[in-house]
């Protein structure tokens, strides 16, 4: 099962000792086949692939989150979390939150798994090249998540892996909802409402589910 943790609170990740303890667990058992899929991806794109956050649902979650691709901010602290300490991560964190959704049945990853920035670049959206070449991961990290429920599309980006996702698994739920950034959160005030509408969407899929 995942370790259990303290409360915490969006960006929590900054402070280096939530951070160590984060790390000391990152080879629990329901995360390092998600830590050996992101080597493998790291080996093959030859570059880095944050792990998955341990205080998550690992293998054992039941909805998957896909975000776009690795921000900047991530190599900081070398996971795929809620808990970074940026704009997003703590939107995403309040977002579920509000919607009531388990920490334990999530698993947050990213459509394109690797960090696709020089190092000191600006963030930036994946071109469609680097979509493609994601692509082919998506069945080893389906084969992994064999509790998987609903999928949960955040963003344009991720919103592209809808048609392989439904060719490889046609009886999942597939639900997409506008990115958490704060640069479209702030926008309009629709935004937030279909960000929680999808989540929602999600959660009732989930309780229908047990």
């Amino acid at each position: 099962m995942p370790p259990r943790s303290d409360p915490d609170a969006p960006r929590s990740l900054a402070d280096p000792a939530a951070l160590s303890l984060r790390r000391a667990s990152a080879d629990a058992p329901h995360v390092l086949p998600l830590r050996d899929l992101a080597r493998r991806i790291a080996s093959e794109r030859h570059a880095p692939v944050p792990d998955p956050d341990p205080f998550d649902g690992g293998i054992q979650a039941r909805l998957l989150l896909l975000l776009e691709t690795p921000g900047p901010a991530t190599g900081r602290t070398g996971m795929v979390s809620r808990d970074n300490p940026t704009g997003t991560a703590a939107n995403l964190f309040r977002f579920l939150r509000e919607a009531d959704i388990p920490r334990a049945d999530t698993l947050i990853w990213n459509t394109v798994p690797w960090v696709i920035h020089a190092e000191g670049a600006l963030n930036r959206a994946p071109r469609r090249s680097e979509q493609h070449l994601a692509e082919p991961y998506l069945a080893p990290l389906l084969d992994i998540l064999t509790h998987l429920a609903v999928v949960v599309l955040a963003g344009r980006i991720a919103g592209t892996a809808r048609e392989p996702l439904q060719r490889l698994r046609p009886d999942l739920p597939i639900i997409s909802i506008p990115h958490p950034s704060p640069t479209f959160v702030c926008t309009s005030p629709s935004v937030r409402e279909r960000i929680l509408a999808g989540l929602c969407e999600a959660q009732a899929v989930l309780r229908s589910s047990r």
